[in-house]
């Protein structure tokens, strides 16, 4: 078969041929249509993963078709479009996963490459409405924006909710959910592009970060929020706490602009705030995602396709950051 190996830290994607999996007991092989990227990729390209086990097929976003099954797995799945879910062995305790926890693509090989092999447990049927380049650029992304926003903060229809750097691939999905779940939406962006485009996936409006004040012009505007969904931390999570109505959750996911201000404890304390930090998901969230997607008729947002062969240059172009939703692979 045909994959995309990255052979030592900052290495290039080359594409290779490599002997096919074989399922065996609890697995199978599905054969990936299309396969999603992620930031994570990118750091383990340059070595910035907490995980290092090179040479490795990246890869934790994949779609496609089961071509075989292993003993003790129901055979009707062959022949099914499915989704992989990338994370398995979360442990015992929903609230945060444990020490053995993994991520598809690294250590175990992932979704760049024709052919993949997962635990059958991992298998999701993919929703009808969705092409398999939609339903590829949902799993990792997808489970991390759902727990944060339903799982962690419980957010309700009719309450008011702040997604940051909308543009992500979280981040949208975080808007697409909360839009579909009956959420007033808004938005911040260091591009006023962007942010026109989150409104034609329904936001109510949005902010550039860019502009000076912006929390208290945001203040203003809105009022204050239910919840905050955040994957940049740095400075501007001080906003989000001032924006927090009192009993107010702010999920977060990640922290693409560093350490965190000078944040005043009392507007946490007495305001009664929620802050969670959130990774990716249970398989419990996971199926409760596929399932509010295939409800809702959520559609994925992809930004743009490449072939298989073309890894190496989808990665720049998503280290660039240039990107409204979700970059995608082909491997038709």
């Amino acid at each position: 078969m045909k994959a995309i190996y990255l052979e030592a830290i900052n290495s290039p994607f080359v594409l290779i041929e490599k002997e096919k999996p074989v399922a065996g007991p609890g697995e199978a092989i599905v054969q990936v249509k299309a396969a999603a990227l992620n930031h994570r990729d990118v750091y383990i390209q340059y070595g910035r993963y907490f995980t290092k086990e090179y040479p490795t097929i990246l890869g934790s976003d994949g779609a496609g078709i089961v071509t075989e099954v292993g003993e003790d797995v129901d055979k009707s799945w062959i022949g099914k479009g499915v989704i992989i879910d990338p994370s398995t062995d979360w442990g015992d305790n929903p609230r945060a996963h444990g020490q053995n926890f993994k991520v598809l693509g690294m250590p175990e090989d992932g979704a760049f490459a024709e052919f993949v092999k997962v635990r059958a447990t991992n298998l999701h049927e993919k929703p009808e409405h969705l092409t398999f380049e939609e339903a590829a650029a949902l799993p990792l992304a997808g489970v991390t924006a759902y727990r944060a926003m339903f799982t962690k903060c419980s957010l309700k229809a009719g309450e008011k909710v702040l997604i940051t750097g909308a543009g992500g691939g979280v981040a949208l999905f975080a808007v697409q959910f909360a839009v579909a779940a009956g959420a007033e939406v808004w938005v911040t962006s260091g591009s006023d592009e962007k942010i026109e485009a989150a409104k034609k996936l329904g936001a109510t409006g949005g902010i550039n970060y860019k502009k000076e004040n912006w929390g208290k012009e945001l203040k203003t505007i809105v009022g204050g929020f239910d919840v905050s969904i955040d994957g940049a931390a740095g400075e501007g999570f001080v906003q989000l706490v001032k924006l927090a109505k009192p009993g107010g959750r702010i999920g977060m996911y990640g922290g693409t602009t560093g350490m965190i201000g000078q944040l005043n404890p009392a507007e946490i304390f007495w305001k009664q705030l929620a802050i969670y930090g959130s990774t990716m998901g249970t398989n419990e969230d996971f199926a409760r995602m596929v399932a509010f997607v295939r409800e809702k008729k959520v559609i994925p947002i992809v930004d743009s396709i490449f072939p298989l062969e073309k890894t190496e240059e989808a990665m720049r172009y998503m280290e660039a950051g240039k990107q409204f939703g979700k970059i995608v692979v082909s491997v038709r």
